[in-house]
């Protein structure tokens, strides 16, 4: 530390021209994922950079935008690799963004991680794109139960949500009347919620594709335990490895793509009429995937940042 500014030196002095600086958003270095990074990054030769993005605060000026932690300001980032949960992506997001207007490439950037976590608007754009989902709806009146549901093509439907993660505020609803209860409950909550059509024929499964820039790098299929319809690892699942088809694999490519995602966890359910798409994940998690697997991951990561990352790289610099 010189002064009341953070300095990062090079750990390893005999590759100087491949060094970089990384700084992982994260909350918690012991997180799988997070300790994961580190370790690559670090076997590659980089100084990996845990930075809590909850206690960082910024200086919004024009001509110097800076970030600071623990009084002291963050300088000689080269890149960051946002990991950022759910239920702090407002302040992460535009942590995030001030990084990129300090011309710091993000390997995920902000507007492509807030457009992510938005479910639906999430689904408009992939809907848009000919993506294939699941028949979803959306309504704001009470009024509109009776349709809703029928144009999601009835009982039984999955409700959803939007501020949901890891399967919590997911619910299978499967009768029209405990449908219609569900709905009535998240509406006197004020809870914004989409209704989607229930897949039965993927069995409780979902196949989870780790997509890096352009290429599906490692796939697993998701079962969820005996009687329970979500197959999120959180929730009791388990993961297997997978050969996923051609056109699993260009859904998934094609679905990151969408959401301007470079690093993403696309899951896939499989259909009578083809792979839908249930979610496009901005911080996919690794544990489940490099275990089922036995890929490295982590590494791809790292090695794709250093492909990538040059300063003021960012498409959006802040602006989104």
């Amino acid at each position: 530390v010189v002064g009341h500014t953070i300095v990062l030196k090079p750990a390893n002095k005999f590759m100087r021209d491949t060094f970089m600086k990384i700084g992982i958003l994260s909350t918690n270095r012991n997180l799988y994922s997070t300790r994961r990074l580190i370790e690559a990054g670090e076997e590659r030769g980089h100084d990996i950079h845990v930075i809590n993005h909850k206690q960082c605060y910024m200086n919004i000026t024009s001509h110097n935008p800076s970030i600071h932690l623990k009084g002291e300001k963050i300088v000689g980032i080269d890149a960051i690799i946002p990991r950022i949960g759910a239920s702090v992506s407002f302040y992460g997001t535009a942590v995030v963004r001030q990084f990129e207007m300090m011309g710091v490439y993000s390997v995920n950037e902000s507007v492509a991680i807030t457009r992510s976590r938005d479910k639906l608007r999430a689904s408009q754009l992939l809907a848009r794109r000919g993506i294939g989902l699941p028949v979803t709806g959306f309504a704001n009146s009470p009024g509109d139960t009776e349709d809703l549901l029928r144009i999601t093509g009835g009982a039984p439907v999955v409700i959803k949500l939007l501020e949901g993660t890891q399967g919590v505020g997911v619910v299978l609803a499967e009768t029209k009347k405990a449908a219609e209860s569900v709905i009535e409950a998240f509406r006197g909550l004020k809870a914004n919620f989409m209704v989607q059509e229930f897949i039965a024929e993927a069995g409780g499964a979902d196949i989870r594709c780790l997509v890096i820039g352009d290429k599906v790098v490692a796939a697993m299929r998701r079962q969820g335990k005996e009687g329970e319809f979500r197959s999120n690892l959180h929730r009791g699942g388990s993961a297997s490895l997978i050969k996923i088809t051609p056109e699993e694999r260009s859904t998934a490519v094609r679905s990151a793509k969408v959401m301007g995602l470079n690093v993403a966890g696309v899951d896939l359910l499989r259909s009578n009429h083809g792979p839908v798409v249930m979610e496009v994940n901005s911080s996919p998690g690794l544990e489940g995937i490099e275990t089922a697997t036995g890929k490295n991951v982590a590494g791809m990561i790292i090695e794709f940042i250093e492909k990538n990352a040059k300063k003021g790289k960012t498409r959006t610099r802040g602006k989104g």
